[in-house]
């Protein structure tokens, strides 16, 4: 038999004849947004700084996931990593360790010493940031690299806001955040330490700025109305996480009570143990499930000997730093009512976690702004009422987490350089979310997510060291490689090995394909044997 494989069936065609007059609907090659990235607060391109880090080339990796993110190493550190909660892979057995490949990638620039560009080209325009915390070290990145002059003031006498004195050190170690921020002000960004702005509109003026960046972070403490004797000891959790960046630490005591219940009050009671406490112990008004504090920080807490007083609500100090401690109970709509049942619970210290204010002192008399509930109402495109004043951080209403501080100095630079060429910045159309069900994970074997190491908790109890450790370079070429590539086409020559009339056509390494409508007849194989659905069948008259 000359030709084994010429039979013609009903699958399939001879190249001799045009079939394209067959269909009803045509094959498409589409790019959709994976919903890491639709995740990510600062706008990553994660999928494709995993393409890279995935075949190796990590420089390459880190600088295209510099292009949204200037704190890499930072922020695979203390990000609580919505991307991986959101990765489709968690459907199939475990979210991809994104956030692990992130510090691998941060880490291994400060080792290598990789460098920002510095433009070549200046606007000649001048714009002032109000905060060396995420948000204003993230704009003033993305503004320096459009090509303008950037002068950061900052109150405090280090970079880093509330990443240096509102995170611990076991946390996020100080050199890496200082290699972090040397980065940015290597780009020429001028940085004004011990310079607090006492009005926004004079500094302007005098400083010849021609815009404003606000990124004032939440440093003052919620104080609770708390009946407390002249001898007790009540401190707030922002004083006492800020007092760690000084030579002398606080003096807590051997007996420390924390009042609250999110990310602060956790990171304080593992400071007290730290520095010595024998009972750290949190006192919080509802349930575990209820605790705003994220799951993982509490397993670590508990881990390390931290007690929690669930259900539980403080109701007066002694003198002597007895509490009264009134015990809740949820009601049918889940908040907590009083039950009367009182107990004495001692205490060398308290520290209230309740929660944090920003000082807006500096917009007094600044015409237009709308503030409300002690947070400056902003723009769509990051401007207040005031022209030419913009604001992001934890001035804004949105979440209060570092992630966030990023994305907002993105987004807040892009708009300011529109506004300063008196123009508006339009966001491009986000692609179609490539869901799960559109994927075909059959392509995929089982690997489970390589987990971090983790410091052992007698050192976690006693000392100020790293507590979650970082993967090594095969872990983290690994996970890279544990990317399913939601969406978009990576090459994997499916189409074109079962196309049955030949009628996909490789453009090449790195160009991915292209139909021959001519010969294809919309059979649609070529959809179902995509791994990661990059095509979909569309109506012939589309």
């Amino acid at each position: 038999m000359d030709k084994p494989f010429a039979i013609t069936l009903d699958v399939g065609s001879s190249l001799a004849n045009h079939t394209g007059s067959w269909r009803t609907s045509r094959p498409l090659y589409v790019d959709s947004l994976p919903p890491c990235n639709n995740a990510c607060p600062a706008g990553e391109n994660i999928q494709g700084w995993l393409f890279h880090a995935e075949a190796g080339d990590y420089e390459a990796a880190w600088r295209v996931l510099v292009q949204d993110n200037p704190l890499p190493a930072v922020m695979g550190r203390i990000c609580y990593h919505p991307c991986e909660t959101s990765c489709n892979r968690g459907q199939f057995d475990s979210a991809v360790g994104i956030n692990s490949v992130e510090r691998f990638l941060g880490d291994e620039a400060i080792k290598q010493g990789w460098k920002f560009a510095v433009p070549d080209k200046a606007s000649g325009k001048k714009v002032l940031i109000v905060g060396a915390g995420p948000s204003g070290l993230s704009t003033a990145y993305h503004l320096v690299r459009l090509g303008h002059q950037v002068v950061i003031f900052d109150a405090g006498p280090l970079a880093g806001g509330m990443m240096r004195f509102g995170i611990p050190k076991y946390r996020l170690p100080r050199d890496v955040l200082d290699a972090e921020i040397k980065r940015i002000l290597d780009m020429g960004v001028m940085l004004k330490l011990n310079t607090r702005v006492d009005n926004i509109l004079d500094t302007m003026k005098s400083g010849g700025f021609d815009a404003a960046f606000l990124a004032v972070g939440a440093h003052i403490g919620k104080r609770a109305h708390i009946p407390a004797g002249s001898a007790a000891k009540v401190l707030d959790a922002v004083g006492v996480l800020h007092s760690m960046e000084g030579e002398e630490k606080p003096m807590l005591g051997r007996r420390v009570v924390v009042y609250g219940g999110g990310n602060t009050a956790i990171d304080v009671a593992r400071t007290a143990k730290r520095l010595g406490a024998t009972e750290s112990i949190i006192v919080y008004r509802r349930t575990r499930e209820k605790m705003p504090a994220h799951d993982f920080e509490v397993e670590e807490a508990l881990q390390e000997g931290i007690l929690i007083k669930w259900l539980s609500t403080i109701k007066q100090v002694s003198d002597e730093g007895a509490l009264t401690i009134e015990k809740m109970v949820l009601d049918d709509k889940g908040f907590p009512q009083p039950t009367g049942e009182f107990e004495t619970l001692e205490s060398d210290s308290l520290v209230l976690a309740l929660g944090q204010d920003v000082d807006l002192s500096l917009l007094n008399g600044v015409p237009g702004l709308e503030i409300k509930d002690g947070i400056v109402q902003v723009m769509p495109n990051m401007m207040t009422g005031h022209p030419g004043i913009f604001a992001g951080g934890d001035m804004v209403p949105s979440e209060r987490t570092v992630t966030v501080g990023v994305g907002h100095g993105k987004k807040a630079a892009r708009n300011i350089d529109a506004w300063l060429r008196g123009g508006e910045y339009a966001a491009a159309p986000k692609h179609e979310l490539a869901a799960y069900e559109k994927l075909n994970p059959w392509y995929y074997s089982d690997a489970p997510k390589i987990m971090r190491p983790m410091l052992e908790v007698v050192r976690r109890q006693s000392t100020f060291d790293e507590v979650q450790g970082g993967l090594d370079e095969t872990s983290a070429q690994f996970e890279a490689r544990r990317c399913m590539s939601c969406g978009n086409c990576f090459e994997c020559d499916n189409c074109y090995g079962v196309c049955p009339d030949n009628a996909v056509i490789k453009l090449g390494p790195g160009k991915r394909f292209e139909f021959n409508y001519d010969y294809c007849k919309g059979c649609g194989i070529c959809v179902s044997e995509c791994p990661c659905g990059a095509i979909k069948m569309v109506p012939e008259d589309v």
